[in-house]
């Protein structure tokens, strides 16, 4: 009994631990147990992203392949531009693609490097569905789609490129034409089937073989044209096109001293290379017979394209001697008054 006024006892000191339970009482709460150490995770790798290849708009690829006329094409510019827009455009893609397997072949760097990127343009013109990011095969699958064009032309051109890349030389005059006809006269081709014939399919299976062999021989007659106007330059890079045959015909080794100056005596190779020209002339005159067969439009763009280069082969012809020495060219004025009679010959 507790005496009123007392002072109670002191409560004696509980034990360490967690408080008895009393009836009634919510149930104690176990004390928490020591926390077991998590290993840190191994270290997982962050992915790179990988870049989405942004689609080319079609209008956005044909601009591309226009510009690379524009800034590539020192002859053929002039007959594109005589074209009306499809056409043009349709060309430009044809040529910007062209390009790209010559610059191929003329780049420097090992063979086989060279070789695979011949090759990889192949896969990429024969893809069913060409990288959307590339413009140039953006507007030529269109240009497939819009025009006849033989797309598998462009491997005949890969091919000689690869020749060209491999060193190949020549024997016979017949080898040098099969180059020719590989590198120039499947663009002569590849170009038919934008530009039609006039009268369209009323002309038949039979006028569309006679003018793609007429554009074989004009693209040839093109193509000897070239090797005679970059006879030196190509030589400086190790390459010889003229035919072995012809050389023994005329005398000629086409070695150079150390300055880059042929060392074959200068008469023999003013022969040789009219000799060459007289050949070429016959190549256009089988050629420009497919002017005619074609619409007003892109008989001018022919004739503009042919008529450059074969007054550009007179020069050669009239003064071996001046092509020997550098490249020759034409000026832009000489240029811009072929494309005019161009031009007028076609309103005929």
């Amino acid at each position: 009994m507790t005496v009123p006024g007392a002072i109670p006892d002191p409560v004696p000191d509980r034990p360490p631990g967690p408080a008895p339970h009393r009836a009634g009482d919510d149930p104690p709460v176990p004390a928490p147990r020591p926390l077991t150490p998590i290993p840190a995770p191994a270290s997982v790798p962050v992915p790179v992203p990988v870049p989405v290849p942004v689609p080319v708009p079609v209008p956005v690829a044909y601009r591309y392949c226009e510009r690379v006329v524009r800034t590539r094409a020192r002859n053929f510019s002039y007959g594109i531009r005589l074209l009306a827009p499809p056409k043009r455009r349709a060309l430009s893609a044809l040529y910007a693609f062209a390009r790209r397997i010559d610059d191929i072949g003329d780049a420097a760097g090992p063979v086989d490097a060279r070789l695979s990127a011949l090759e990889k343009a192949r896969t990429g013109l024969r893809a069913a569905r060409p990288d959307p990011a590339d413009p140039v095969l953006v507007a030529l699958r269109d240009t497939a789609v819009r025009f006849p064009v033989p797309l598998e032309a462009f491997e005949e051109l890969i091919d000689g490129c690869a020749d060209d890349v491999a060193g190949a030389c020549y024997q016979s005059y017949e080898d040098l034409v099969g180059y020719c006809r590989e590198v120039a006269g499947s663009i002569g081709r590849l170009s038919l089937g934008v530009f039609g014939l006039a009268g369209g399919a009323a002309r038949g299976d039979a006028a569309l073989r006679r003018a793609a062999r007429l554009a074989d021989s004009l693209g040839v007659a093109l193509q000897l044209t070239n090797v005679l106007r970059d006879l030196r330059e190509d030589r400086c890079a190790g390459r010889v096109y003229l035919p072995a045959d012809d050389l023994r015909r005329f005398g000629c080794t086409l070695d150079l001293d150390a300055s880059g100056a042929f060392t074959d005596p200068p008469e023999r190779l003013a022969r040789l290379v009219r000799y060459e020209a007289g050949r070429a002339l016959g190549w256009y005159a089988e050629g420009m017979r497919l002017i005619p067969l074609l619409d007003r439009r892109s008989a001018a763009c022919t004739a503009a394209m042919a008529g450059i280069y074969r007054r550009l082969l007179a020069r050669i012809a009239a003064d071996p001697g001046g092509a020997l020495a550098g490249r020759v060219s034409l000026t832009p004025w000489a240029k811009t008054m072929v494309a005019v009679r161009a031009i007028a010959g076609a309103a005929k």
